[in-house]
């Protein structure tokens, strides 16, 4: 272990001073990077420390994505604290299934749930630690389809036909749980939704109503609070009220605008998210933490637990389900995600959060006034919480974001609005300050002219 800590040591420190004198870096093809390394296993094995060289090689074609020129994702930045509670959970090296093993993690976890669902308005939430907000909301559907279909654990649906409802913004995972769980993506309801992206209840009761009348058995609605693409939320409070009336399972997915409820004005949008019965949350993104972090939280204490618990007496042997969090979870192994964001949360408390949501949130105000004062660009959207979505009339938006990354300039990413592919420029760095946004748009509208000029 003193070799590898040594090692790393190195590593890191090269790759840090490596960020800041090649902060972007053009992503190679596949066979660039095949040419340039020796990726192949073989019988033999190599020295440790030459292992050193082989990395320092593979460090030097991976994308960067930690510094203040990254924009293409949900995710950016590099905070320290969780940082070191990532490093010492691959130390301590826990599988998070039985008390026995996880000890104090456990705990850890226990504490994060408790906290994660008061702030989101569950008095006692049960919850769990899961590898992403897709298998978070996959998790979600499991409960819902439960729910809905009392046995389907044991003997599936018997002969009734589960729906799931979720806006035409809503993340890709939903109608893919809803084929992974054998509910078929044809039974994924896609429900439109208005100018800002919100989804609209009265389209989504119709739908509902005609499922009714059909003889199908609507199972649960996914909500989304802060949309992938235009960052939007959709509205709680009447979509909740349709899902009490139709006694349909109503899942909130959080996984991207969570930890708005964190900013003082965005955290308005969360005030109803207590009349949900589960809701997915990502620390990995906005909350900085590395990936990946997510957490489902059910309202019901119980319910995840009857949904998820599978007799194994090999490894649930003593204890109760509260301490056996394998008893509630999509897994069996699986890695210490609570320690980083328990270290995070330590340190920079809820105040940090609000501190660091106010950053990205005036951020991305300071982005919309460069649009609007640019000549060459065009504001898509009046920003919901941090996503800039903007065009370039008459240029390509693919060209001018190859432009800026060929040239070192920045990472953005693309997305379709309105039929066409536009900017979407992601502001989840709370290093980034407002100077620095000038310098991107600035930077952003030169290109832009000197692509329509040809």
């Amino acid at each position: 272990m003193p070799q590898a800590l040594r090692i790393l040591n190195t590593l890191m420190e090269e790759h840090l001073a490596a960020e800041k004198s090649d902060p972007v870096r053009e992503t190679l093809t596949p066979q660039a990077i095949r040419a340039k390394l020796d990726l192949d296993l073989r019988a033999t094995g190599i020295p440790f420390e030459d292992l050193k060289d082989e990395l320092r090689g593979i460090m030097a074609v991976t994308p960067v994505t930690a510094n203040k020129s990254f924009y293409n994702q949900l995710y950016g930045g590099r905070d320290p604290s969780a940082f070191t509670g990532e490093v010492m959970s691959t130390l301590l090296n826990t599988s998070m299934y039985t008390y026995k093993i996880g000890g104090v993690h456990v705990l850890i976890e226990l504490a994060l749930v408790k906290r994660m669902g008061e702030i989101m308005g569950f008095e006692d939430a049960e919850g769990t630690f899961l590898p992403g907000g897709s298998m978070s909301n996959l998790a979600g559907m499991v409960v819902a389809l439960n729910n809905a279909i009392p046995g389907y654990k044991t003997n599936g649906p018997q002969g009734k036909i589960p729906r799931v409802y979720t806006s035409i913004e809503g993340h890709y995972s939903v109608p893919k749980a809803a084929g992974l769980l054998g509910v078929g993506q044809a039974n994924c309801v896609k429900i439109a939704v208005d100018e800002r992206g919100q989804m609209l209840p009265q389209a989504l009761e119709a739908a509902i109503v005609q499922d009714l009348k059909d003889g199908l058995t609507p199972a649960m609605i996914n909500a989304t609070t802060g949309t992938t693409v235009l960052g939007a939320f959709d509205q709680i409070a009447p979509i909740s009220a349709i899902a009490r009336k139709h006694n349909v399972w109503l899942h909130i997915d959080a996984a991207y605008g969570g930890s708005f409820v964190f900013h003082p004005e965005l955290k308005a949008h969360f005030k109803d998210a207590g009349l949900a019965d589960s809701i997915t949350w990502d620390a990995h993104k906005v909350m900085g933490v590395p990936l990946t972090c997510s957490v489902i939280l059910v309202k019901k204490k119980g319910l995840l637990t009857q949904a998820m618990s599978q007799s194994a007496s090999y490894l649930f042997q003593r204890g109760t389900d509260e301490y056996n969090p394998g008893t509630r979870n999509l897994q069996c192994g699986r890695r210490n995600s609570a320690l980083k964001l328990w270290c995070a949360w330590r340190v920079h408390g809820d105040q940090g959060y609000t501190k660091r949501t106010q950053a990205m949130r005036n951020n991305a105000l300071t982005a919309q006034e460069c649009i609007q004062d640019s000549k060459q660009l065009k504001l898509i959207r009046v920003p919901e919480s941090i996503n800039i979505c903007f065009e370039a009339p008459g240029v390509d938006t693919d060209d001018l974001l190859d432009a800026m990354l060929s040239d070192g300039d920045a990472m953005i990413g693309h997305a379709q609005v309105d039929g066409r592919t536009v900017v979407r420029l992601v502001l989840l760095n709370p290093e980034v300050s407002p100077s620095d946004i000038r310098v991107l748009f600035a930077t952003l509208s030169a290109k832009a002219e000197a692509l329509a000029k040809g």
